[in-house]
């Protein structure tokens, strides 16, 4: 498996109704789409869930690179090109992955980053990343890593914010998931 996001940031008097838009009339565009297990469209509006900045920001979590690949290098990712240009596609590995078709009926995620600190060893390093989890009830989640910068990042799929502090976090709203 392998996971990838671009995040794209948009000015603070952005009219995000027109990402809200293009989700409803193209979101459907990657249902079953080869290899992919999920898609989110996730945007942050700026001044809720305490965001400060608009962004459209989609998280893909891909069965193998093959799916990938054939999304950004056979055409379909040159819709996101053309509409917002050039984009960083943020490549990482699943480290823990809960997730089950329940995720089509979530409506958030709460994406919490944290840094891989250096260490001797980093043999039962999930189990030490389990054990830090904050919990979220029975909510899944997904973590990933990116060994290039020693980091990781944890992403709960949520049905509601109760119980949830923005500060641990950034709050995304889930406008489409595509399976």
């Amino acid at each position: 498996m392998i996971a990838s996001q671009y995040k794209i940031t948009l000015p603070g008097n952005y009219d995000m109704e027109q990402i809200r838009k293009r989700v409803r009339e193209n979101g459907y565009k990657t249902d079953g789409f080869y290899g992919l297990k999920f898609k989110l469209y996730l945007i942050t509006e700026k001044g809720v869930h305490h965001n400060l900045q608009n962004s459209y920001s989609p998280l893909y979590l891909w069965k193998d690179s093959e799916g990938l690949n054939q999304f950004l290098f056979e055409g379909f990712y040159d819709n996101i090109l053309t509409s917002f240009g050039w984009q960083n596609v943020h490549i990482e590995v699943p480290l823990m992955d809960t997730t089950t078709e329940k995720i089509k009926e979530k409506k958030y995620v709460l994406e919490i980053a944290r840094t891989i600190e250096p260490k001797e060893s980093l043999n039962h390093f999930r189990n030490r990343v389990k054990e830090s989890l904050p919990e979220m009830g029975n909510a899944e989640y997904l973590v990933v890593y990116n060994p290039n910068q020693w980091k990781y990042r944890v992403f709960y799929f949520l049905d509601d914010l109760q119980g949830v502090n923005a500060e641990n976090g950034v709050i995304y709203d889930i406008l489409h998931v595509s399976q």
